[in-house]
């Protein structure tokens, strides 16, 4: 039997708590799981996949990117990399899962696939792939992110729940906000997942970033008895769309970079994991440059 097939059979849908854990290898140093989600499409989540991995991957930490969107990849894209079949490829067992990554240093990156017939006429159980991947290279890596596909698709959700965190990606808009909910609501009642993780994007001052928090968060823990974890809010840039990109996952070190820096320093020193002293570094050296 799979893994994945073993894992789906470990829960029912009124769970309290997933053991995820359960699949590792005996021996094996931990592994932490991120599923960086969304309700809707367009709030930034891969962009913001991309910067968290990149940046765990700077503080020393083997760190594994896999974009789950199966036909519509476009994590390369934004790397400004061209497109191959590797994945494809190793669906069909012609590569290893080695030849179908992008390795630069740390990071490492598992594109999907661009419109491939095959991924199309199969109609492949594109979850249980995933997961069989992880559960397979899992002790290789400190950190592995999943860019799940926006929406409440069963293979999104099977993908959010399985991972150890879960950050919602919201943005202040009242389509994204009452996604984000449908979202963690088909996980709780569907997987018994009873807390997540918010990150809001595109934020323009600190009253409509409270806002969205207070609307959401209490709407969760009021009509769905969910917790809710606030990671931060990411101020919106206003820069052209075409140049977007190349400001996000630039390494310059701005005031916005700061920012991020310090955003993902808190969400790790509060729930541990290996990269939380190595963060608080880049960030102090940061201020000192900005200060000399």
């Amino acid at each position: 039997m799979h893994k994945t097939s073993e894992w789906l059979l470990s829960f029912s849908s009124d769970s309290e708590k997933l053991n995820t854990k359960s699949l590792g290898i005996e021996g094996f140093r931990p592994c932490t799981k991120i599923a960086v989600t969304g309700g809707k499409g367009g709030v930034g989540k891969t962009s913001i996949a991309l910067k968290t991995a990149q940046e765990l991957a700077k503080a020393g930490h083997r760190t594994l990117l896999i974009d789950c969107d199966s036909n519509l990849s476009n994590t390369a894209i934004k790397l400004g990399l061209p497109l191959d079949n590797k994945f494809e490829k190793l669906l069909s067992a012609e590569a290893t899962f080695e030849e179908a990554l992008i390795q630069q240093g740390n990071f490492h990156l598992l594109p999907a696939c661009n419109g491939s017939i095959q991924v199309f006429e199969n109609r492949l159980n594109f979850d249980e792939i995933i997961i069989d991947i992880i559960s397979s290279h899992e002790h290789e890596y400190d950190y592995i992110l999943l860019d799940c596909p926006a929406g409440v698709s069963r293979e999104s959700l099977t993908l959010n729940a399985f991972c150890d965190y879960r950050w919602v990606v919201v943005t202040p808009d009242k389509s994204s906000i009452t996604d984000s909910y449908s979202l963690v609501k088909l996980l709780s009642s569907r997987f018994g997942i009873k807390e997540n993780h918010l990150v809001v994007n595109m934020v323009q001052n600190e009253k409509q970033y409270q806002k969205v928090v207070h609307t959401l968060t209490e709407t969760i823990e009021n009509f769905l008895g969910v917790k809710t974890e606030i990671i931060g809010g990411i101020q919106k840039v206003e820069i052209s769309a075409e140049g977007f990109d190349t400001f996000f996952l630039s390494e310059t070190k701005t005031q916005w970079q700061k920012n991020f820096v310090k955003l993902l320093y808190g969400f790790t020193e509060k729930f541990g994991g290996p990269m939380a002293a190595q963060l608080k570094s880049n960030s102090l050296m940061a201020h000192e440059q900005d200060v000399h």
